[in-house]
């Protein structure tokens, strides 16, 4: 009952803010980026930075982030591995939810990045697809990460799921910038974009996720 109240609470509040600042700051970032017409200041310094890191021992780590954050791996087998794991642990609305999210995510990642057409970085390492803003891979992460946090985190208990979920995040960004694949505003995007879906869907649909089972209940 705890875990219910909790989430009547939060999702009052959650809603507005991920809407309002999290969608809006992406979509109005993408706008001044297309404005510009070329990477923002801040862009360039960041990337100039990594650009200066690059070695072997970094490269093996970001190719695996981008094996597992995009591509087939990312886009199909870990949210259909979501899935049958929250199936099998008796929490049908949670597996909605995730699978849903996942693919709302997808979806506007890839209106958004038609509608700003923004090239990719020179220094790329990796293939990609056009458009570079926002970061799929970065965005996919944020999404991940934010519905593990309301279905298993809420508790106080289980601040650690929060603190994964966001170091996830900033190693997917950092391997997205240091591959070359995004600037880091692209990044900023995604992970805004990410979240706030995450949690637009989690909101009305909140008290059911907490009344299902937890682990500790089984």
């Amino acid at each position: 009952m705890t875990d219910v109240r909790e989430a009547r609470r939060i999702r009052r509040r959650w809603p507005v803010i991920s809407a309002g600042v999290g969608i809006g700051v992406a979509v109005l970032l993408g706008v001044l980026i297309a404005v510009r017409e070329s990477p923002l200041g801040l862009d360039e310094e960041f990337m100039s930075e990594l650009l200066e890191e690059r070695a072997p021992w970094f490269d093996v780590p970001a190719l695996l982030l981008d094996w597992v954050g995009g591509h087939l791996v990312g886009i199909v087998i870990v949210p259909v591995a979501m899935v049958v794991w929250l199936l099998a642990l008796r929490r049908p609305w949670a597996a909605g939810y995730s699978i849903v999210a996942a693919a709302v995510s997808a979806g506007l990642v890839q209106l958004l990045k038609a509608v700003f057409d923004r090239a990719r970085p020179e220094y790329i390492l990796v293939a990609a697809d056009e458009g570079s803003f926002p970061s799929g891979h970065v965005a996919n992460a944020a999404t991940i990460a934010v519905v593990l946090a309301l279905v298993f985190g809420l508790e106080r208990s289980r601040w650690w799921v929060w603190l994964a979920g966001g170091a996830y995040v900033v190693a997917m960004a950092l391997a997205r910038t240091y591959l070359g694949a995004h600037w880091v505003t692209d990044t900023i995007g995604g992970a805004l974009l990410g979240a706030a879906v995450a949690v637009v869907l989690w909101a009305p649909i909140a008290d059911k996720l907490a009344a299902e089972p937890r682990p500790h209940d089984s």
